[in-house]
């Protein structure tokens, strides 16, 4: 390796260790010499210059932290040495200047993707089955049981072979027969079931924002058509789901089958009557054939999880500039995870539009960290304890380089969780850190495809978009290769430029969105749902 310390920012006073360095180590940098002072495990940082208690720690050119302790330059920084600290007031002082990307090679490029009737175009081609509450779960999941195994999408998990060997009193590591795929009765469709643990109990809020979030899964270009059971008693009613699947589309041509099971009688007649019904709108759904689509027509959900101190130099810069490509020519990237923008509030405030989509913005964060700060929490407590271990040791840190995944574009719109993306440019979509929540949040906003950032390794899916995972180091995707797509390695081995692994993600992206390549998560059958839930049970 070329290097073994970067600055991010010319402003900042740490660098970041690219290789494991020790107490005494000597090092040439920006022209002048380091002496480490203790030993420093990659991804960590150190400080270059003398820090006194209270002093000011800048990263990626904003503040990230402040020494709690007296800290020399050569110096590790730890969480016993640095306490969070982010800028606390933020106005728009600035118009954004961007500068587009060179999007030349991509302008007549296409994805092959399904046309739908109001003129989204999804990547997958799915029929979805969901309830309205959690009462619904087990016919949920009898449904699926029934159309799995008939319809064979699925190969058997080989876990189960190794248990069916064992059993058997076969050997463990040698005698293990695995099941080949085998070939589904459609071609052109997709069956795939949601369960949740919402629609009753909780505040009538937490329901009408779930009716949101189903609304915007069906109405996502993904999904063919749905069906989705209700109990009756419920607080998420038919109607709420209804007045939220017309609020995101009016006109929605889609087939979307409705069961009430107070009013259908048996269990038995009910699903009797759910597999005929369904079965034929699955049917026609598979008549849908994948046919050229602008790349203007992608909507591309960005997020990181399992993040460490090298993601925001490697893959979340490299999916950022992916995001710009996919802006300039039209399409609709969406930044998420808001506590994990705290610290970089200004610098969003001024990328955004207009003073109006400011101030949304501003408001939606102040109101979440209010929110956070009530129950006792705050966004400083956002980083995890596997965050910490590899090298992020503050809220701000760890958001300065998670904010880097939205690339340098104008913002064009700023959206609540639960609101449908209907702008081109980057979207700011108000959802938690939390993987999963904010994943599903992203993905009933609209997203028809998601790249997912780790440094430590998830294997986070999502039902109906692909979810391709991009390494930030190639350590991890040399251990773990089932969960990685792509590796961004070499830009820490100084071998690959941002923009060129901007360049190649892209092009993974169209791949994976036009059905050519299979995400790892979609193999795995990695299907995650987790709506976030804002309010208490009563």
């Amino acid at each position: 390796m070329k290097n073994k310390l970067i600055k991010v920012n010319k402003n900042d006073n740490v660098a970041i260790a690219l290789v494991d360095l020790f107490q005494g180590d000597k090092i040439e940098f920006e022209g002048e010499e380091v002496i480490i002072l203790s030993n420093v495990k990659a991804k960590h940082k150190i400080t270059m210059v003398d820090l006194a208690k209270g002093a000011k720690i800048y990263m990626y050119g904003v503040l990230v932290g402040k020494a709690s302790s007296e800290i020399k330059r050569g110096d590790v920084l730890t969480v016993d040495n640095v306490k969070h600290e982010a800028s606390k007031t933020f106005k728009k002082t600035e118009t954004s200047d961007w500068t587009k990307p060179d999007i030349s090679k991509w302008e007549d490029r296409s994805f092959q993707g399904y046309h739908r009737q109001d003129g989204q175009v999804g990547t997958a081609n799915i029929w979805l089955f969901f309830p309205l509450v959690f009462c619904e779960n087990r016919n949920i999941e009898l449904l699926k049981d029934v159309f799995e195994k008939e319809f064979s999408f699925h190969k058997s998990p080989k876990q189960r072979q190794l248990l069916r060997n064992l059993i058997n009193g076969k050997d463990e590591d040698t005698n293990v027969d695995f099941d080949e795929e085998e070939t589904g009765v459609f071609d052109n469709i997709e069956v795939k079931f949601i369960t949740h643990q919402g629609g009753c109990g909780g505040i009538r809020q937490d329901s009408v924002m779930l009716s949101k979030l189903l609304a915007g899964y069906v109405n996502n270009p993904n999904v063919a058509g749905a069906t989705v059971l209700s109990l009756g008693c419920q607080n998420l009613q038919i109607d709420i789901f209804k007045n939220a699947l017309n609020d995101i589309n009016p006109e929605i041509k889609k087939p979307v089958f409705i069961y009430e099971q107070q009013q259908m009688g048996t269990v038995d007649e009910m699903l009797n009557t759910i597999i005929r019904e369904s079965f034929e709108g699955i049917k026609k759904a598979n008549e849908i054939k994948r046919e050229p689509a602008p790349l203007s027509k992608l909507k591309l959900g960005l997020e990181c999880g399992g993040s460490d101190g090298f993601s925001g130099i490697s893959a979340n810069p490299a999916l950022g500039y992916a995001s710009d490509l996919l802006s300039a020519l039209g399409g609709s990237p969406i930044l998420s995870e808001f506590p994990e923008l705290c610290g970089v509030e200004q610098e969003l405030v001024n990328r955004c539009a207009d003073d109006e989509t400011a101030q949304k913005f501003m408001q939606l964060m102040k109101s979440y960290e209010n929110a956070a700060e009530a129950a006792g929490s705050g966004f400083d407590m956002n980083p995890s304890p596997g965050n910490i271990k590899d090298g992020l040791i503050t809220d701000a840190m760890k958001s300065a380089g998670a904010a880097k995944k939205g690339g340098t574009s104008p913002i064009a719109a700023v959206l609540d969780y639960g609101e449908y993306v209907t702008k081109p440019g980057l979207n700011l979509l108000c959802t938690p850190g939390n993987d999963v929540e904010s994943t599903t949040g992203m993905v009933g906003s609209g997203a028809n495809v998601v790249v997912f950032t780790t440094g430590l390794g998830t294997p986070t899916g999502n039902p109906i978009a692909p979810v391709i995972k991009m390494s930030s180091n190639s350590t991890l995707a040399r251990r773990m290769p089932d969960i990685i797509d792509v590796d961004s390695g070499a830009v820490i081995r100084g071998e690959k430029t941002i923009q060129k692994m901007g360049e190649e993600l892209f092009e993974y992206i169209i791949q994976v969105a036009s059905g050519e390549i299979k995400s790892k998560a979609d193999q795995l059958n990695q299907n995650d749902f987790i709506p976030w839930k804002r309010g208490v049970s009563l």
